[in-house]
């Protein structure tokens, strides 16, 4: 007879991993009526724990695992930076791996990491991820004790800690800069529109034209699913023929800079007439020409702030349960010659 485990009594109540293994562990968290019937049944199918897996969970390699989507992206570069800072002043190993935006890879990496070599994971979601919402592989990891914490692109359903940016308030500012200097007409491109970071940022987008009182053209919003970055050019140029443009928002460095090429060759001047902020204040942006203005989400300080989080619920001594909490980071707008400079504007 094949043993129960506690993934078939989620399935059994079509309730969550995690909601099994707070009932069965008597938690707060879980109503009795639902502890009672978990408890029954889990009784009744005679489970045990698997406590071999168990004990290896408890061996401690002062080592963490970090996912990341993608090598290409600055960002995560210097989330990684800041991670590799916290963790070294711990005493801790950092193992690294790349999902390349699959969701089969992010979960196959991740069981691959589990099974003794780590202690908790510090993730960032691949696309197709978001694009699928299957987190399964995340509350699955937490319900068997490998704790999570989530940075930059994050997933509602699983309760972890996290780090985000203020992506919704620094978008509402992006459009209040292009407002003060001149702008109308302001295009909103997407690489992550799936994510819940690209969708805050679109919502602040929205919500920074209506306090700007400026129209919102649906002609002129562009999601893009294609990961291949040279394709950007030949997908958004299209958009500069959709009515009057004179400034874009991009959710990434990649997709901001196509559109500042696209828009010097249609024969904009830039930024006399046509303006463009990207998201992700990275190596790209410093060395375009024109230097693009960007928002800064301060990677080094996500991933310090990040690791600091992990590191406390792995060393919890008194092994209590702890609230899992979501810490903001506060972005800032870097001027560069993308846009016109508001001060200089007010000088003259």
């Amino acid at each position: 007879m094949k043993k129960i485990t506690i993934k078939d009594i989620a399935a059994k109540f079509d309730v969550s991993i995690s909601t099994v293994s707070k009932a069965l562990n008597d938690s707060y968290e879980i109503s009795d009526k639902t502890k009672e019937k978990i408890q029954k049944y889990a009784k009744k199918k005679k489970y045990k724990p698997n406590f071999n897996a168990l004990s290896l969970k408890n061996r401690r390699t002062k080592t963490i695992g970090v996912v990341i989507p993608n090598m290409l992206n600055y960002f995560f570069a210097q989330v990684f930076q800041g991670v590799e800072k916290k963790a070294n002043e711990k005493g801790y190993k950092i193992i690294t791996c790349i999902s390349n935006e699959s969701f089969d890879k992010e979960v196959e990496t991740m069981e691959m990491l589990s099974n003794g070599s780590i202690d908790g994971f510090l993730v960032s979601m691949s696309k197709e991820t978001g694009m699928k919402n299957c987190v399964n592989h995340f509350n699955e990891m937490i319900a068997d004790g490998t704790p999570i914490v989530m940075f930059d692109r994050v997933a509602k359903d699983v309760d972890c800690d996290k780090v985000v940016a203020d992506d919704y308030e620094a978008a509402i500012k992006t459009v209040k800069h292009l407002k003060n200097t001149g702008c109308k007409n302001i295009a909103f491109i997407s690489t992550i529109s799936d994510l819940i970071v690209g969708k805050d940022r679109y919502k602040g987008y929205l919500k920074g034209m209506e306090i700007e009182g400026l129209p919102v053209n649906e002609n002129l919003i562009l999601n893009i699913q294609e990961n291949d970055y040279k394709k950007y050019e030949e997908i958004i140029s299209p958009l500069f023929e959709n009515g009057p443009i004179d400034s874009v928002i991009a959710s990434s460095e990649q997709s901001a800079i196509a559109a500042m090429k696209i828009a010097q060759l249609k024969g904009y001047k830039i930024p006399e007439n046509f303006s463009v902020i990207g998201f992700a204040n990275g190596l790209l942006s410093r060395h375009s020409s024109p230097k693009l203005t960007t928002v800064s989400q301060h990677g080094e300080i996500m991933g310090e702030t990040a690791a600091e989080m992990l590191i406390d619920r792995l060393e919890n001594a008194e092994g209590q349960i702890l609230p899992t909490v979501t810490k903001v980071i506060k972005t800032d707008l870097v001027e560069r010659n993308s846009t016109k400079s508001y001060l200089e504007l007010t000088k003259n």
